[in-house]
């Protein structure tokens, strides 16, 4: 009988396990309900209705439009205030990043709710503005995803590329067109796809702000909450094939790319 031997390939032995319940399981469970009806047979029909039904199919449209916006937007607040704060030389430099920090220690509905009294006082009734408000909590939740990996990637930036640039003769909106904004690219990738992909399913920032439109992740539960389980895997896959195109887009499986996120 052979004798079995610890090595280090053992200690994945655990992790293969959790990944074979937690994740290939539930996944085989998810295939199973999206391409079956009530009865258990095989069919293609659930997804032929999302294709076919306009409020699916507006739904859809409304979480890209919603997570497209909130991305374009905290990228235009994120990527200014991780550049000045990576060129900083205060000593309060860390103090600053923990402030950036700091709001994702708190609990995330008691951060909504707050937000949802200063929009009360500033619009009245929230139910006027429901695309705006989606921007505004979306953004609001998920802005330091965007500025920490942007700000990790330009603090690992050689300095020197610059200080050579403007030796050519560049000037400052060149050396950062052409050597600052390019190499911070990875950065911006993993910034993009914490804030894109988790706002489009994030249907709580919408009910906490009295927005009764839905999103793909309110779509889901309403599935699930009317026991029409083959309709919510359905739209569950439909999700993951979309992550699975955006990554490919974005290269999110390069290391280069995921290097930016590596300060979260």
């Amino acid at each position: 009988m052979r004798k079995f031997t610890f090595s280090r390939k053992s200690l994945g032995i655990p992790y293969f396990i959790f990944l074979l319940i937690f994740v290939v399981a539930p996944l085989v469970v998810l295939f199973c309900f999206a391409f079956s009806d009530k009865n258990g047979n095989f069919t293609f029909a659930n997804f032929a209705n999302f294709f076919t039904d306009p409020n699916t199919l507006g739904t859809l449209f409304y979480s890209l439009a919603v997570a497209a916006v909130t991305t374009v937007v905290s990228l235009l607040i994120a990527y200014p205030l991780a550049y000045i704060l990576s060129r900083s030389t205060l000593k309060s430099k860390a103090v600053m990043l923990l402030i950036i920090i700091a709001p994702m220690w708190i609990n995330f509905s008691l951060r909504i709710s707050a937000l949802k009294e200063i929009l009360t006082v500033i619009e009245g009734n929230l139910a006027y503005y429901p695309f705006l408000n989606a921007v505004i909590g979306m953004t609001y939740d998920f802005l330091p995803f965007m500025i920490l990996p942007i700000y990790n990637t330009l603090t690992k930036m050689d300095l020197s590329l610059e200080e050579a640039a403007r030796d050519l003769g560049a000037g400052n909106r060149q050396t950062f067109l052409k050597i600052t904004l390019p190499l911070s690219t990875p950065g911006i990738i993993s910034g993009v796809m914490m804030v894109f992909l988790p706002s489009m399913t994030n249907y709580v920032v919408l009910d906490m702000l009295y927005n009764s439109t839905y999103i793909m992740g309110s779509l889901i539960g309403s599935y699930f909450a009317a026991y029409n389980w083959h309709g919510g895997s359905m739209i569950a896959l439909i999700l993951l094939a979309i992550i699975c195109i955006f990554n490919l887009i974005t290269g999110g499986s390069s290391e280069e790319n995921n290097q930016g996120g590596a300060l979260l």
